[in-house]
């Protein structure tokens, strides 16, 4: 057992270097291209206006984004977690992708093996996605015809409903006792009031406190 927390460890520190590193560089990189941009074009931004348009989308998305490190960072593990805030499609490919890796090598979370499958599976979903998204920017013209197809658009727009879908009646039929309340609560705001639909990291920050007081309510009465 000390063996194994000393690895963890070990390899966990060697993955918060590298992320580190790697997420500072990609951050200079993405803000380095508007400036360069403005560098050889003469112009600079309106201070003013960033100011105004990050307060404006900073508001919602800053609590939003800490809630969703802390609701995902377990489910990933360190490595996954890095690989995925840096390369992005978290919800609707790293997750799932990690998961359901860890299903099928029976893994549990704060483990050596937790952790290396996590990061295997993250990044093995990275480069296929990067690999997909390769051959989609070759293949965009031929298909535009099938892609654009009046049938198969509503297919298209479920994609990741449907994937969710799948994925998430797994867990809520493991702990149903946690999940009906809060399932059903935000099905029918999201019924009575559709633009909810579009504001699910919103919605993670009712629904997941609801399901956190259920948990610790049921565990107290000792009917888990």
């Amino acid at each position: 057992m000390e063996e194994k927390e000393k690895f963890l460890k070990e390899y966990n520190n060697s993955l918060h270097r590298i992320g580190r590193i790697t997420g500072v560089a990609i951050v200079v990189l993405l803000l380095a291209v508007p400036f360069l941009f403005g560098i050889v074009n003469h112009v600079s931004p309106d201070w003013g206006g960033v100011l105004s348009g990050f307060l404006k989308v900073g508001i919602i998305y800053v609590p939003v984004s800490i809630v969703e490190f802390l609701v995902y960072a377990p489910m990933l593990g360190v490595g996954g977690s890095y690989l995925s805030f840096i390369t992005g499609n978290v919800t609707n490919m790293k997750i799932p992708c990690a998961m359901n890796a860890r299903d099928i090598a029976e893994t549990k979370p704060g483990t050596p093996e937790h952790e290396i499958i996590s990061t295997i599976s993250v990044a093995t979903s990275a480069i296929v996605t990067t690999l997909v998204i390769v051959e989609g920017v070759i293949l965009l013209v031929p298909l535009q015809p099938v892609l654009q197809n009046e049938v198969l658009l509503p297919a298209f727009d479920n994609v990741v409903p449907a994937l969710f879908g799948a994925l998430g009646l797994k867990y809520f039929l493991k702990s149903p006792k946690i999940a009906v309340i809060p399932l059903f609560l935000m099905s029918l705001l999201c019924v009575c009031v559709p633009e909810a639909i579009n504001q699910t990291s919103i919605l993670l920050l009712p629904s997941g406190g609801l399901a956190l007081l259920i948990g610790y309510y049921l565990f107290k009465k000792d009917k888990l």
